[in-house]
């Protein structure tokens, strides 16, 4: 299952380590990402794949959700398919 990781909020040191360090705990493979800082808040989104992840898709979520808590930041993680469909007109 592919899915989408959005991380938004002020710009600071480690927040692209402290994303994919979280992927690789969780066995997540980052197959691309995109990231640019808008004058001082910092933007990012992952495409990954869940599909070997050793955590359910609801471990998975508030994993992240945790670690956007702990940086002061919002990170959220959509399935592929729900993202698509929610940028579609």
């Amino acid at each position: 299952m592919k899915a989408v990781i959005t991380v938004i909020g002020r710009d600071t040191v480690g927040v692209v380590a402290k994303v994919s360090a979280v992927c690789a705990e969780l066995n997540i493979n980052i197959e691309d990402v995109t990231q640019s800082i808008l004058q001082e808040m910092f933007c990012m989104i992952m495409l990954v794949d869940l599909s070997k992840a050793n955590a359910a898709p609801d471990a998975v979520r508030a994993r992240f959700e945790q670690l956007g808590h702990d940086m002061g930041m919002q990170v959220t993680l959509t399935r592929q398919e729900v993202f698509d469909a929610m940028h579609t007109i």
